[in-house]
């Protein structure tokens, strides 16, 4: 095949003969040839109709699933948002009564310091009983080998008071709340010095 001005030719003028389909024994005009037969065109458009319906009809339902997973998406997201601003309504719920036994030390004069103290111990406890209920659990320090996973070294102490690389004083305690660490314990951990 040879291209000359962007039409193509044949080389060879050789024809084919077993290959080539037969003359046309209608006699219609090439306008005649090209419009389809009225039998094929009632088919046709029928065909035509129902895959036009079927076209529609999955349109429509993919534009309802659209609207529905949008729908579901901000509903997601509103329901996410109420549980981040409620989230601590059981946690507060549960410190209220310390809150409000606070309120009433307080209240009371402060004529008997052994009383007072016996009051705040008791706050202290109710306190504690309360986020234990939350799932609060004080990391265990003092005496404890050092773990950096759950104690903050803030000095290292020569000593033989305790053994090497345990927990000579917890300054400040940490808290795991169920399984999470929250806070590490702040402590001094003992190193004993070599002979």
């Amino acid at each position: 095949m040879v291209r000359r001005n962007g039409k193509s030719e044949f080389d060879s003028p050789e024809l084919d003969a077993e290959h080539e389909l037969p003359a046309a024994e209608d006699s219609r005009t090439l306008e005649d040839a090209s419009a389809p037969s009225a039998p094929f065109q009632a088919a046709r458009g029928g065909e035509f109709d129902k895959l036009k319906a079927e076209r529609d009809a999955v349109l429509d339902r993919l534009a309802r699933l659209q609207a529905e997973f949008e729908n579901a998406r901000k509903r997601s997201a509103r329901e996410q948002q109420e549980f981040r601003e409620y989230a601590l309504a059981d946690a507060v719920k549960e410190l209220l009564p310390t809150l409000d036994s606070f309120e009433r030390a307080l209240q009371t004069s402060a004529g008997d310091k052994s009383d007072f103290r016996g009051g705040v111990e008791l706050i202290y406890k109710q306190l504690q009983d309360a986020l234990i209920k939350l799932g609060l659990r004080p990391i265990p320090a003092k005496g404890e080998p050092f773990d950096p996973h759950l104690h903050q070294a803030i000095e290292m102490v020569d000593t033989r008071e305790t053994q090497d690389q345990h927990v000579l004083d917890e300054l400040q305690r940490g808290y795991k709340l169920k399984d999470r660490l929250l806070r590490p314990s702040m402590v001094r951990v003992a190193r004993n010095p070599k002979p």
